[in-house]
């Protein structure tokens, strides 16, 4: 068995700068993993698309890799908010081929060692755990073993105990706070359909009070404010468990410096927002992020209805709206992936309303790095 040494490796600040060949083979570890682990393409993306994120000076990163005779076959990531000091974001991630050899936790040592070092108190990993096989193998630990699940504490959701990354993540100390659903929608969806259940959500979000905008890429300049009022309560109302997310601050300044760091993706960010006509302020969005290509998937990103707006279906107008956006301004597209707290009930009604369906399940794990 071929020894493997772990490094951390510069973020290039172009792809055409010195260790970009390294960054790219990164990449291709990341797309190998999630496809083996997810079971589809859906989630992969390009070298050209995460780039602007890894430069993201608000959610600084730093990357680990693997090697196994000079080949990349594993990488490690820590990310952080500038404005918090105490949460880092662990993730590893092997080449299948790899596993079974030391080498993830390997990596995830290393990287809670990192971010011990700078001082960071907590970790978060979200980790995919794939329905496992039963081959009836004794090491699983015997018949029947396949079907014990570790429960998160919401009362929603469970992982498999006999997976691999769920027997490490308990040995290494951490508790699972969550389980999030990935789903899937097949596009294009009828308009008819989309039509329908806008017509249901007016039912109760009357159109003189609420009106949805829709825009691609770059904020309006009068809903700027209101953009980031809301990207803001994004990470403060969206169920967190017992994970307890920090505040993500948004101001202008940084959201003008994220769509410019992103003018050269070749991805489109379709917006639908809604806004409540009496105060006249934006009180709900949600997000899809298109690539060039129609024969890939679609990403929902960041949905959010402010809390005291909640109850007028104002998720399901949202959404719907911001599918027809997506067919009639890049169609083509095959399927829409999006990911969801299990104990988001109310947002996982709006998306099995819509067409939705599961295709993996992941863990939100937790561990304190220093003793409280």
């Amino acid at each position: 068995m071929a020894a493997f040494t772990l490094v951390e490796l510069a973020i290039p600040a172009s792809l055409d700068a010195p260790g970009a060949d390294d960054f790219r083979d990164t990449v291709d570890v990341r797309n190998a993993v999630r496809t083996h682990d997810a079971g589809t393409a859906d989630l992969e993306f390009t070298a050209e698309e995460l780039l602007p994120g890894w430069l993201d000076p608000y959610e600084p990163k730093r990357l680990f890799v693997a090697r196994v005779d000079g080949r990349i076959v594993a990488r490690g990531i820590i990310e952080r908010k500038a404005d918090d000091a105490a949460t880092a974001w662990l993730l590893a991630e092997v080449l299948p081929e790899y596993r079974g050899r030391g080498i993830g936790r390997a990596l995830a040592v290393e990287l809670e060692r990192a971010a011990g070092a700078e001082g960071r108190s907590k970790a978060i990993v979200y980790a995919p755990s794939p329905a496992p096989v039963d081959d009836g193998a004794a090491a699983s630990g015997g018949r029947g073993s396949i079907d014990v699940r570790v429960d998160a504490p919401t009362g929603f959701g469970s992982v498999p105990a006999a997976n691999p990354e769920v027997r490490l993540l308990l040995d290494l100390g951490y508790s699972l706070e969550q389980v999030a659903r990935g789903s899937r929608l097949q596009v294009p969806v009828d308009d008819a359909d989309l039509v329908a259940s806008i017509a249901r959500a007016r039912e109760r979000a009357d159109a003189d009070e609420y009106r949805v905008h829709l825009w691609a890429d770059r904020t309006p300049r009068r809903w700027r404010e209101d953009l980031v009022h809301l990207l803001t309560r994004m990470s403060t109302d969206a169920p967190s468990a017992g994970l307890e997310e920090p505040e993500d601050r948004w101001t202008v300044e940084r959201l003008l410096d994220d769509e410019r760091s992103h003018a050269a993706d070749p991805r489109m960010t379709l917006t639908a927002a809604v806004e409540h006509v009496p105060s006249g302020r934006l009180v709900g969005f949600t997000e899809l992020n298109a690539p060039a290509e129609v024969e890939r998937p679609v990403s929902q990103e960041d949905t959010l209805v402010l809390r005291e707006h909640r109850g007028r279906r104002l998720g399901l107008l949202l959404k719907a709206e911001n599918l027809r956006h997506l067919q009639r301004a890049k169609p083509g597209h095959a399927s829409v992936t999006t990911y969801n707290a299990e104990e988001n009930r109310h947002m996982l009604e709006v998306n099995e309303a819509l067409g939705f369906r599961p295709f993996l399940y992941e863990g939100a794990w937790r561990k304190n790095l220093r003793p409280e």
